[in-house]
């Protein structure tokens, strides 16, 4: 018969055996657990994240981005300062036509870049009143036009091409009235032209009677 130190010596070899097979199964365990999170997960459904408004706030819970599409077809990003204000905007209205836009801290737009009709830029910079003091636009008929305004709006500079390509130049009162123009023809003819403000005119060259 086998004495009781013999036998006990037996059991704590077992239980170190089991000991170590344990451990071995944890590690073995804790490994696979750390390759599966290391491994790259398939997004499910193509990662596609289906709203009509994403509205992105920052720590101190302002609004510093806007994500929107309405039902009429209009659709934009919004961006933010950091009073919760919007600045910018990239758009596109109801008709199709892209737009960026920039405004104050009070919401005065300052800045504008639109495309209409597929083929007709234009960008206009805004006075604080709101009325354009400059733009360049190219038109729907090929021809192109930069305008600069005085305080009210008014064009009083106006240079442009027509769809023929032939430019121009004209300095307009403060009533709108054509004072002076400087023109080469599509036929690369040019000619200059002053009003008075009694009416009378002065032409080059002098047309022939």
């Amino acid at each position: 018969m086998e004495s009781l130190d013999s036998r006990v010596e037996q059991l704590e070899r077992r239980a170190h055996r089991s000991r170590l097979v344990s451990f071995a199964a944890l590690g073995f365990g804790v490994l696979g657990l750390g390759v599966a999170a290391w491994r790259p997960v398939e997004p499910a459904g193509g990662g596609e994240l289906v709203a009509s408004r994403l509205t992105l706030r920052d720590a101190r819970g302002l609004t510093r981005m806007t994500l929107s599409a309405q039902e009429g077809g209009e659709g934009g990003l919004v961006l933010h300062d950091a009073e919760g204000r919007p600045r910018a905007l990239l758009g596109v209205d109801s008709g199709g036509s892209p737009r960026l836009r920039f405004a104050t801290a009070e919401g005065v737009m300052l800045a504008e870049l639109t495309v209409y009709a597929n083929e007709a830029p234009r960008l206009a910079l805004r006075q604080l009143g709101g009325t354009d003091f400059f733009s360049v636009s190219l038109l729907p008929d090929g021809s192109s036009r930069l305008e600069l305004a005085d305080g009210s709006g008014r064009p009083r500079a106006i240079l442009g091409a027509d769809a023929q390509g032939a430019p121009g130049l004209f300095l307009v009162d403060n009533k709108g009235g054509s004072r002076a123009s400087l023109r080469v023809s599509p036929g690369d003819e040019p000619s200059l032209v002053l009003e008075g403000l009694a009416g009378t005119l002065f032409r080059a060259p002098v047309p022939v009677q």
